[in-house]
């Protein structure tokens, strides 16, 4: 490898919003993250509620359509 040409490949600290850091080797340094696998419900399981403002509803009735249950 040619020196002086390539950037540091150094250990840096991936911290997310929910508090969970860990490390990692990267050339970038340390990161923000929003979300990371430790809060993610697609590998938690666990589903978070939004907050829709009724939008199915909402739908519905600028279309006329009979709400539908199963």
């Amino acid at each position: 490898m040619k020196k002086g040409i390539h950037p540091k490949y150094e250990v840096s600290t991936v911290s997310c919003a929910c508090g969970h850091t860990f490390k990692v080797r990267t050339t970038v340094g340390d990161q923000k993250l929003d979300i990371c696998s430790n809060c993610h419900p697609f590998f938690t399981g666990k589903q978070k509620l939004l907050d829709t403002a009724g939008r199915v509803e909402q739908f519905r009735r600028r279309y006329n359509l009979p709400n539908k249950q199963s």
